[in-house]
C-alpha cells in the first residue's frame, strides 16, 4: 500500500550529529507517493517468481575488483554482520562484517540460513540494481533522498527523530535499533534481534512504518558532499565507497547510540551500488503527474 505525501518545503539535513548531514538547506518537494513499508521477502519473492531475476549477490564476482581473498572471492555471496565476542575497536568495521559465499536474499546470513517464516520482514541483501529492477517491475521507482527525508519526518519540522526530539526509551521503543553494546551485546528491540516484521513499530505522522531503524533503504540520489562535511558519510556498513555511489537513508537494526546514531531522518550513508548486506533494504515511490 502507498501513501500520498503532499509537497512542501523541507528543512533538509542536520548540524547536530555527523558532518555529512550539514548544512541544513531548504528544498522544495513536490507531492509523491511512497510505500507504507519496506519491500518484504514475500513481495520480492513474487517479483523473482514472475521474472526469473537473479540478484547481484547471486552472481559470481571478480575478487580483484572487490578485494576479497581467494577462494571465496569468485563465489557469489555478500556481506553478513557477525557479532564480536566482546568490545573491539569501533574504527574497523571489518571486525564485524564478513564476506560469506552463498549469502543472498533467500539466505541472508549464508547458505544455511533461510527466510522461511519471515515473509513479512524487509528483504535484504539487495544491491542498487536489484532495488531498481523491482521498482520498475512494480511500476514504481526509488525515492530521491529529498523525498525520503520529507516522508520520514512525517510532518515534523527539524525534529531529530521521526517521532520528535527525545531519544527512544528502552521500555517504549519506536524503532528497531541495537539494544546494548555494539557490536557484541544486543538484547533485541521488542524481542527482535536483526530485522523485525514490517509494521512492528509505531508509524510516523504520515502513516509510514519503520522509516528509521530496521533496515537502511536505497534512494535514487547519487552521493554528493555537503559544504560542512568531509564527504565520507560512511558508518562502517561495508566496503569503502566509490564514484557513482548512492545515498542510503534511515539507519538499521545495527544502529546504536554508542556507535552509529543514524536512525534519524537527516542521517545518510554512502553506499557502493554493487554492494549488498544483511541490513540494507528499500521501499518504492511513485511520481504524481502534475504535482507541484
Amino acid at each position: 500500500m502507498m501513501r500520498r505525501i503532499e509537497g512542501g518545503t523541507l528543512l533538509m539535513g542536520s548540524e547536530e550529529f555527523y558532518p555529512e548531514e550539514g548544512p541544513v538547506v531548504e528544498v522544495a518537494v513536490a507531492a509523491f507517493e511512497i510505500d507504507e513499508t519496506a519491500v518484504t521477502n514475500a513481495e520480492f519473492a513474487r517479483f523473482v517468481a514472475e521474472t526469473g531475476y537473479v540478484t547481484v549477490a547471486e552472481r559470481p564476482l571478480d575478487p580483484a575488483e572487490f578485494d576479497i581473498p581467494e577462494p571465496a572471492g569468485r563465489a557469489a555471496g555478500s556481506l553478513v554482520f557477525t557479532p564480536t565476542r566482546g568490545p573491539v575497536d569501533l574504527d574497523d568495521w571489518r571486525q564485524w562484517w564478513r564476506w560469506v559465499p552463498g549469502a543472498q536474499w533467500r539466505h541472508p546470513r549464508g547458505p544455511e540460513s533461510t527466510i522461511e517464516g519471515t515473509g513479512d520482514h524487509p528483504v535484504v541483501q539487495l544491491a542498487f540494481d536489484d532495488a531498481t529492477a523491482y521498482a520498475a517491475w512494480a511500476g514504481k521507482r526509488l525515492p530521491t533522498e529529498t523525498e525520503w527525508e520529507w516522508a520520514a519526518r512525517g510532518g515534523l519540522v527539524g525534529a531529530r527523530f521521526a517521532w520528535g526530539d527525545d531519544p527512544q526509551e528502552p521500555d517504549v521503543l519506536r524503532a528497531n535499533t541495537w539494544q546494548g553494546r555494539f557490536p557484541y551485546l544486543n538484547s533485541g528491540a521488542n524481542g527482535w534481534i536483526g530485522t523485525a516484521p514490517v509494521r512492528s513499530f509505531p508509524p510516523n505522522g504520515y502513516g509510514l512504518f519503520e522509516m528509521t531503524g530496521n533496515t537502511w533503504e536505497w534512494t535514487d540520489t547519487t552521493w554528493s558532499t555537503h559544504e560542512s562535511g568531509d564527504g565520507s558519510g560512511h558508518c562502517g556498513c561495508g566496503p569503502d565507497a566509490t564514484s557513482g555511489d548512492r545515498v542510503l537513508k534511515g539507519g538499521s537494526h545495527l544502529c546504536s547510540p554508542d556507535y552509529c546514531l543514524r536512525y534519524r531522518p537527516a542521517a545518510r550513508s554512502r553506499q557502493s551500488v554493487d554492494s549488498a548486506a544483511t541490513h540494507i533494504g528499500f521501499r518504492c515511490a511513485r511520481s504524481i503527474r502534475g504535482a507541484m
